[in-house]
């Protein structure tokens, strides 16, 4: 059977790069699984895996980590294809997922064995043989030992050095893990005088140094950060996300197969949005070409994709659901509490800790300072984290939309302020992110509010000192500076970081809200409406 062809980089022409396609092809944006040429629309892998393809030159054990559904497997394969089609290397590519989670060894890596088998059979062909049952089962008598003479027995049977990627390696738990990295180890040292992988790639969302959680596990594998083949530091990748560039390149595909054009606007808004998650990209186009805009004469505008980055938000789709199920992880709490309020980070967070929500992909590293990764996880956390704050609220669109469409900011924060004294602060507590509290439930009033008929975009990261809230509705934008008081001096500094705001949104009218946290301060105190000028911009100041 002829293995797929995957797209080269197109050339340059007028009007953009373009990728022919045979008519009876039917590509599409992919949202589920690896990416197969042919059937979806995708961009050649090897622009994003120079530093790996290094790793692999230079015989490194190394990870491949990132986030969910941002190429790994595609990568992986492309990867296989490549090495077995050119040399110098065989490779093969495993999926150790159905041992995810079993810590008994000797069930373990029975279904380890059994992968290893397969993947021997698609991918090395006539290069080798899979290891027979009975072989296999005299191997298993050693659960210690299988993996490392299974592949040892392999690589001694090829005529090629063997690059192995294991897939959902950091699914593997407890005694499975210690003993599975263990036994890489001792392959990996004596590969002088025993054949074994010439190189090996651990793929999954964290760095090998995350795999082993447990205090009695780490010592188990304390060579980890000493002898250990995958040095920590140094050969660890990750998969670059698309540039705006990419981005641009896959939607011209579908232009190119079916006539239907993006216009620039609405090809960088789904790059600005997404920030070339490539999962993100997909989702977006794939949700505008497939259901909201079926007529292929009709192009696509920013418009539709804003509608669009509603509706995966709304419909929590696969990789939305897994992400808002990291949000309960206490060491990514522990990192997002404080990147909510503006805080810096707590003093006893470890570089462990910020390394893992990097390598999950939701936080990113952007000037030397923490960010969400993109928009749109700027939105998902925080409506994730309030949703069912939200339909309790029962404030109605309406009540706060003048004769003349504009949103009644003045009667809005008015009805804030009697929510947050009635309800609001008692509901805040009971977050698990406790810091965050205030900030989660003014966003989950206003986004309440204002989900049907506008928008809320926010800015936060570590050390920014505020929240930065902006309500687009109809051709209007407003501004909501948040700060939480523990001092005389906080209401100031909000200010002038209200007015900084204000210079960059090129507006002269804002909001400061001000969260009151000292106990001795009695309501009647903690909620005012204050308006002041300040550098020629109207503040008004909503205590709370």
């Amino acid at each position: 059977m002829p293995l797929p062809t995957w797209p080269s980089r197109p050339q340059a022409t007028r009007g953009g790069p373009r990728v022919r396609y045979n008519a009876a092809m039917l590509p599409c944006f992919n949202t589920a699984g690896s990416c197969v040429p042919g059937k979806h629309y995708l961009l050649p892998p090897e622009a994003r895996l120079q530093q790996i393809m290094r790793l692999v030159d230079e015989e490194k054990y190394f990870t491949i980590h990132a986030g969910r559904q941002t190429g790994k497997t595609t990568a992986a394969r492309w990867l296989v294809q490549h090495y077995n089609a050119r040399g110098p290397y065989w490779a093969m590519w495993v999926d150790i997922e159905t041992a995810r989670e079993q810590p008994d060894p000797p069930v373990a890596f029975r279904e380890i064995l059994l992968e290893l088998g397969r993947s021997v059979r698609r991918d090395l062909g006539g290069a080798a043989q899979a290891a027979p049952e009975a072989e296999v089962e005299l191997m298993l008598r050693a659960p210690s030992s299988a993996v490392l003479e299974y592949l040892q027995r392999l690589c001694a049977r090829l005529t090629r050095p063997l690059v192995v990627l294991v897939d959902e390696a950091d699914g593997l738990v407890g005694p499975t893990m210690v003993s599975f990295l263990t036994q890489l180890r001792r392959g990996y040292l004596d590969r002088s005088s025993t054949p074994f992988a010439h190189s090996l790639a651990l793929i999954g969302m964290r760095q090998v140094r995350d795999y082993v959680m447990s205090t009695e596990d780490r010592r188990a594998v304390s060579w980890l950060g000493t002898t250990s083949p995958f040095n920590i530091t140094a050969e660890a990748a990750t998969l670059t996300p698309f540039s705006r560039h990419d981005v641009a390149e896959l939607l011209g595909q579908h232009s190119a197969h079916t006539g239907q054009r993006f216009e620039p606007e609405a090809a960088g808004l789904i790059y600005e949005l997404s920030q070339g998650h490539p999962w993100l990209v997909n989702a977006v186009a794939d949700q505008i070409v497939n259901r909201d805009v079926e007529d292929r004469s009709v192009a696509v505008t920013a418009e539709h994709v804003l509608a669009a980055k509603e509706t995966i938000i709304v419909e929590r789709r696969s990789h939305i659901d897994s992400l808002v199920a990291r949000l309960r992880e206490e060491r990514v709490r522990r990192i997002l509490d404080a990147m909510l309020v503006g805080a810096h980070p707590p003093v006893d967070i470890v570089d462990d800790d910020v390394a893992y929500v990097l390598g999950l992909g939701l936080v990113a590293m952007r000037d030397g300072q923490l960010q969400i990764a993109n928009p749109i996880y700027r939105e998902v956390i925080p409506r994730a984290l309030t949703w069912v704050q939200q339909v309790g609220i029962h404030q109605p669109t309406a009540w706060y939309v003048r004769p003349d469409g504009g949103l009644d900011m003045a009667k809005l924060m008015a009805a804030w302020q009697v929510f947050w004294r009635k309800d609001g602060h008692l509901a805040a507590e009971g977050f698990r992110y406790r810091e965050a509290g205030p900030h989660l439930m003014l966003m989950a009033f206003l986004q309440r509010i204002v989900n049907t008929g506008g928008r809320l975009d926010r800015e936060y990261g570590l050390g920014r000192g505020a929240l930065d809230l902006m309500i687009f509705w109809k051709e209007d934008r407003h501004v909501i500076e948040v700060k939480l008081r523990r001092d005389t001096e906080t209401e100031q500094e909000g200010i002038e970081q209200l007015g900084r705001y204000l210079d960059r949104a090129g507006l002269d009218e804002g909001w400061l809200v001000l969260f009151d946290l000292r106990q001795e301060v009695a309501w009647e105190q903690r909620l005012f409406v204050r308006e002041i000028e300040a550098q020629g911009k109207r503040l008004r100041v909503v205590g709370c």
